[in-house]
C-alpha cells in the first residue's frame, strides 16, 4: 500500500533504532519526504539513506527543540524505547515525560496521524516494561491527534534483540536449563511484517484512534523457538528443562552471561517474558490487507534472517542503539584537557605496507578478527565486564569488512570514522572514567605511519586506582597490538599483490 498522496511529510523519531534504521529506507521507496530526528546529527555520518532525507536535531525531553522538527509534518512516527534498568520506576517516567511532550507537540503542530510500535501484553498486571509501553500508547491516543499504537511481541530479524537471544542460547547450550517461561506462548512476527504494516498505517482513515495486535501466523512456547531456530541453522534440537527456581532476576544473569545481550536489556526481555503474549485479536485486517504471499512464518523469518547474517547484509542490530550509561560526549580535543587528569598511551610505527592496507587491517578489527594482541587478555576483560553488566566482547561487529560512525564493535562503539584515514572508538565496557582508542595511518615515502593512542579520562579515585592497575599490562597489549597491526598489514598487501599477479594475464 502506497501513499495516496506521494510526496506527504512524515517525521520518524528513533530512525537510529533497529526498527527505524529500516523503516526510513522504506518509506522513501514509498514516495514519502522523510524527515528524522536525532539528538547527534553525527550518528548519520554513514547512513546509506542520509543524504535522501531532512535531518531534525532535537530531544524528546526538550519541548522547545520539537517545535521545528514537527513543523509541516503530517504523518509522525513513534519508535522511540527506553531499555535501561528499571530500578526506581525512573524509565517510566522519562518514557511517560517523552510521549506527552510529542504528543502536545504534534497537536500544536497539526499533524494528522501518529504511528506508534508499543508492545503485545496480556490484561492484568505487566512487567515494568510493558506497562511503560501501554501508557505511552494511551498518552498518544489522548493526545488529540489520531494515533494507531501497533502491539508486537517478540520481532524476529537479523540483528534483533529477541533473535539474538534465541540465536546465542541455541548455538551455545546443548542442554537447556531455562525458567518455566520456556512453557508460555509467545507470537513472533517477523520484522519485514512489522515494517508492511508501520508503512501502511501512515494512510489510516483519521477516525482510527486505537491499538492494533499484531503477530505473525505461528503460536509458540518460547522452547518452540529455540528448537525451531536449531532446526533451520542445522544443529540438534535442545533438551530443555524448565526450573522452577530460576527466577526473572536470575534468568537475565544468565542470558547477561552466555550472549552477547548486555543485562540492560536482558533484564526487561526476561521480564517481558513471564507471560503468554499472543494476539488477541485481529481487527488490523479490516484496514490493512496482509501483505501479499501472507504473513511470514516463525521458522522462515529465521531463514531469512540466518541468510542476511550469511550474505553480511545486516541493515540494523539491536547494537544500533547506544548502551545506556555509557559516555556520550565526543572526544574532548587536546587544548580542552588542560586542568583536567588524563592518561594516555600512545604508540607509533613506520610500515612497509601501503596506507590502504593499514587501513583495511583497521577497519577489519574486532568482531572474528580479533585485537591482535594477547587474546586471553581481551577475553577476560570481555567475560569481567559481562559480570558486572556490561556488553561484553561478544558483541561483535554487524558488517566483517566496513564499519560506520555509531556502530557497535565488541564492547567499543565507532564514534568517528574518516575512511581511509583514522578511527576513534569510545568504550561501552563498565570502566571508572570514560576511555577511547584512536588508530590512524598516513603516507610515508613509500610505506606509512601507523599511530595508536588510548585515552583514559579517571572518575574519581577508583579511575586513577584503576588505570596504574593495567598499567603493567600495556606494554604487552598496545605494544603488540601495534605491532600486529603492522605486520598484518604488510602480509595481507604482499598476499593482495600475489593474487593479483597470479590472475593477471601473461605479458
Amino acid at each position: 500500500m502506497g501513499p495516496e498522496d506521494a510526496g506527504r511529510k512524515v517525521l520518524v523519531t528513533g530512525a537510529t533504532g533497529y526498527i527505524g534504521g529500516r523503516l526510513v529506507p522504506r518509506l522513501l521507496e514509498a514516495g514519502y519526504q522523510v524527515r528524522v530526528l536525532v539528538r547527534d546529527r553525527a550518528r548519520l555520518t554513514d547512513v546509506p539513506w542520509a543524504a535522501d532525507v531532512e535531518v531534525a536535531v532535537g530531544d524528546l525531553d526538550k519541548p522547545e527543540t520539537l517545535a521545528p522538527a514537527f513543523a509541516g509534518v503530517e504523518v509522525l512516527y513513534y519508535l522511540v524505547h527506553s531499555m535501561g534498568g528499571s530500578k526506581g520506576g525512573g524509565f517510566e517516567r522519562t518514557e511517560s515525560t517523552a510521549a506527552t511532550n510529542v504528543a502536545n507537540a504534534a497537536k500544536a503542530a497539526g499533524i494528522e496521524r501518529i504511528v506508534y510500535l508499543g508492545g503485545l501484553h496480556p490484561d492484568g498486571e505487566l512487567s515494568p516494561h510493558l506497562r511503560s509501553r501501554a501508557e505511552v500508547g494511551r498518552i498518544l491516543m489522548a493526545s488529540g491527534v489520531p494515533t494507531v499504537a501497533l502491539q508486537a511481541g517478540v520481532v524476529i530479524g537479523s540483528g534483533s534483540t529477541s533473535f539474538e537471544m534465541v540465536r546465542h542460547l541455541t548455538d551455545v547450550l546443548p542442554y537447556m536449563p531455562a525458567p518455566r517461561w520456556v512453557r508460555n506462548f509467545i507470537q513472533p512476527i517477523a520484522v519485514r511484517d512489522v515494517l508492511y504494516y508501520l508503512v501502511a498505517s501512515a494512510e489510516l482513515p483519521p477516525e482510527v484512534n486505537r491499538t492494533f495486535d499484531i503477530g505473525g501466523p505461528d503460536v509458540l512456547r518460547y522452547g518452540q523457538m529455540m528448537n525451531g531456530y536449531a532446526v533451520e541453522a542445522g544443529l540438534p534440537q535442545r533438551p530443555i528443562a524448565p526450573l522452577p527456581v530460576l527466577t526473572p532476576w536470575l534468568a537475565s544473569q544468565w542470558v547477561n552471561l552466555v550472549t552477547p545481550i548486555p543485562r540492560a536489556l536482558a533484564v526487561p526481555i526476561i521480564a517481558s517474558l513471564q507471560y503468554d503474549c499472543v494476539v488477541h485479536e485481529h481487527d488490523i485486517e479490516q484496514y490493512i490487507p496482509d501483505p501479499e504471499g501472507g504473513l511470514t512464518g516463525y521458522r522462515r523469518a529465521v531463514r531469512l534472517a540466518l541468510d542476511r547474517m550469511k550474505a553480511g547484509a545486516v541493515e540494523t542490530s539491536w547494537q544500533d542503539s547506544a548502551v545506556q550509561g555509557a559516555p556520550s560526549d565526543p572526544l574532548p580535543s587536546d587544548p580542552d584537557w588542560s586542568g583536567h587528569t588524563v592518561f594516555t598511551d600512545l604508540r607509533e610505527r613506520h610500515t612497509s605496507a601501503a596506507p590502504g592496507d593499514v587501513w583495511r587491517v583497521i577497519e577489519g578489527i574486532g568482531g572474528q578478527n580479533g585485537w591482535y594482541s594477547f587474546p586471553l587478555a581481551w577475553a577476560l576483560r570481555g567475560w569481567a565486564d559481562k559480570l558486572v553488566g556490561g556488553v561484553g566482547l561478544r558483541r561483535g561487529r554487524r558488517n566483517p569488512d566496513h564499519l560506520a560512525a555509531g556502530d557497535a564493535l565488541d564492547f567499543w562503539r565507532v564514534e568517528n570514522i574518516s575512511r581511509g584515514n583514522s578511527l576513534r572508538l569510545r568504550a561501552e565496557m563498565k570502566v571508572p572514567g570514560a576511555a577511547w582508542l584512536e588508530m590512524s595511518v598516513e603516507p610515508d615515502g613509500d610505506g606509512s605511519i601507523y599511530r595508536q593512542r588510548a585515552v583514559f579520562f579517571p572518575m574519581g579515585l577508583a579511575g586513577r586506582l584503576y588505570w596504574f592497575s593495567i598499567l603493567p599490562f600495556h606494554g604487552i597489549i598496545f605494544n603488540g597490538m601495534a605491532n600486529e597491526i603492522t605486520e598484518t598489514a604488510i602480509a595481507q598487501g604482499d598476499e593482495r599483490r600475489h593474487r593479483a599477479d597470479v590472475a593477471s594475464p601473461a605479458a
